[in-house]
């Protein structure tokens, strides 16, 4: 019997996501959240470019918590409205319904915001015998379940290092690229991304859950960043970054152990890719390196059906918690991170002519 799922907006990550759930061979769509009046009535294949599958978008809430359905996948951006996301979340969860997010990543390990928080997400787990399970690609799988894994074949190890090097230009988000992440933005204007501690509240779930999957325990957890200006105006699909403004960043969000930074997340982002040609490059993806005996260096590449990079990502973040769903349905009722559940495989998705 296939598993009964409700998606939770169709926006960047959530256009994905419905597309996955649609493809899936062990989940049914029965329901689907959006937030734009425009698109409440249409059919769910055409927001995601797939054929019509029957099933019609709606804005209301209550009749869609209303259905029998055994999870929902909850992509509503929550950068800007965290305390609201988590409301939304909770009140899924009381309704009986299982949540597996992309939206709340720094609860990739479920303390990471603080006790409150926490406490209301188990609470509301418990009213509704439902699971949540928070996870994407970063923070995610890039950043916890594969240098996890690789650590797993240490004699011993020093340092582990995870490093994002992508091109942006075509990650068309204007409100996450150009808002959250301030690019076209002036130099002195500080983005929401680079105000005091935002680096460690987004990174800092990351660092716990790999601290506590390592069995090693945290003095703190410190960030730094640096910026450089665009040579000359770049255009993008989400419009000019100019001459002048910020065009690329670079920053790390360390945990510190016994006064040393042991585990380091790192992104290296372009508008361009001949810009700072000083900072490490890649083709696009991610590099895992894990200092100790023996040494080992894995590189995570990704494209998209079309070869894009950075859309690769987005497909990523998307099926990292599509494929998770039959495990989060049969996980105990509570919030879970990637140490809570089984290993998740491409079990039954095998593409045939």
């Amino acid at each position: 019997m296939a598993y009964r799922v409700i998606q939770w907006s169709t926006g960047n990550v959530g256009a994905f996501s419905l597309r996955a759930v649609i493809n899936h061979p062990e989940l049914e769509l029965v329901g689907l959240w959006v937030h734009s009046e425009k698109k409440a009535g249409m059919d769910a294949g055409e927001l995601c470019g797939q054929a019509p599958v029957g099933i019609v978008a709606t804005n209301d809430a209550d009749a869609l918590l209303d259905l029998d359905a055994d999870c929902v996948v909850y992509t509503a951006t929550a950068d800007l409205r965290l305390m609201e996301a988590v409301d939304d979340v909770c009140r899924i969860l009381r309704a009986g319904k299982n949540v597996v997010s992309s939206s709340l990543v720094p609860l990739v390990h479920p303390s990471h915001l603080g006790p409150e928080i926490e406490q209301r997400l188990s609470e509301a787990c418990r009213e509704g015998d439902a699971s949540v399970f928070f996870s994407g690609i970063d923070p995610g799988f890039a950043n916890d379940l594969l240098p996890l894994t690789l650590s797993g074949l240490c004699e011993r190890w020093t340092e582990i290092r995870i490093q994002e090097i992508v091109n942006y230009a075509t990650y068309d988000q204007p409100e996450v690229v150009l808002g959250t992440m301030g690019f076209g933005k002036p130099m002195d204007e500080i983005p929401i991304l680079l105000m005091p501690g935002t680096l460690t509240v987004a990174w800092g779930g990351t660092i716990r859950l790999l601290a506590e999957g390592l069995g090693v325990e945290l003095d703190e957890i410190r960030q730094w960043y640096e910026c450089l200006p665009a040579p000359r105006d770049i255009e993008t699909p989400m419009g000019t970054i100019a001459h002048g403004t910020r065009a690329a960043l670079r920053f790390e969000v360390q945990g510190i152990v016994d006064g040393v930074p042991r585990l380091i997340v790192e992104h290296v982002t372009r508008m361009s890719d001949d810009l700072a040609p000083d900072w490490p490059r890649s083709e696009g993806g991610y590099h895992i390196f894990v200092e100790g005996v023996p040494r080992m260096v894995c590189r995570l590449d990704m494209e998209d059906e079309h070869g894009d990079h950075a859309v690769g990502g987005v497909v990523l973040t998307a099926t990292r918690i599509v494929n998770a769903i039959p495990s989060v349905v049969a996980a105990e009722a509570r919030p879970l991170s990637t140490l809570d559940l089984p290993l998740i495989t491409g079990k039954g998705l095998v593409a045939r002519a």
